[in-house]
């Protein structure tokens, strides 16, 4: 994994992993989480659940989703099957990026995944038809610490 690129993003906190995939005529190996790895992008807490998610429609918006403290999460968002326009949006108040949002294009090819800190809502629109996403959460699911923000809301302004 060490020709794996760790890089970052224009909102604090949130980064881009890529990953560097080992193939031979068998196949491949594509390791989806290192703790090592992505402590060193701030990824302290232990893994609470893994989900698998499936989308079958392209064009489907799914979010922009987020925990409320004390259920805040961090999430390593990676897609295993098909495409996905992946967006974070800072809801950080102080942060001098609040409000203001970055996508990344991830793909079952690219070995793409973007690591949201704690205060970074999530979303994507599939690019593809049967988009299947692998999500890494630091913390379990709450219903009663769930939100969301409207990716339509002109505060957010997401082109």
């Amino acid at each position: 994994m060490t020709s794996d690129k760790l890089l970052d993003t224009a909102i604090q906190g949130v980064k881009l992993f890529e990953r560097k995939y080992i193939s031979d005529d068998r196949g491949f190996l594509n390791r989806l989480f290192c703790v090592r790895k992505l402590a060193l992008l701030g990824w302290v807490k232990p893994v609470a659940q893994i989900n698998h998610t499936q989308t079958l429609k392209k064009g489907t918006i799914r979010g922009i989703h987020f925990q409320y403290p004390p259920a805040a999460e961090m999430k390593l968002v990676s897609c295993v099957r098909g495409t996905v326009w992946d967006v974070a949006v800072d809801l950080r108040a102080g942060s001098p990026t609040f409000l203001q949002w970055h996508a990344e294009i991830l793909t079952e090819d690219n070995g793409r995944a973007l690591l949201i800190p704690d205060g970074v809502a999530h979303g994507f629109q599939t690019m593809s038809d049967n988009v299947e996403l692998i999500y890494c959460h630091s913390e379990y699911y709450s219903p009663k610490h769930e939100g969301g923000i409207n990716p339509t809301d002109s505060r957010i302004n997401i082109k």
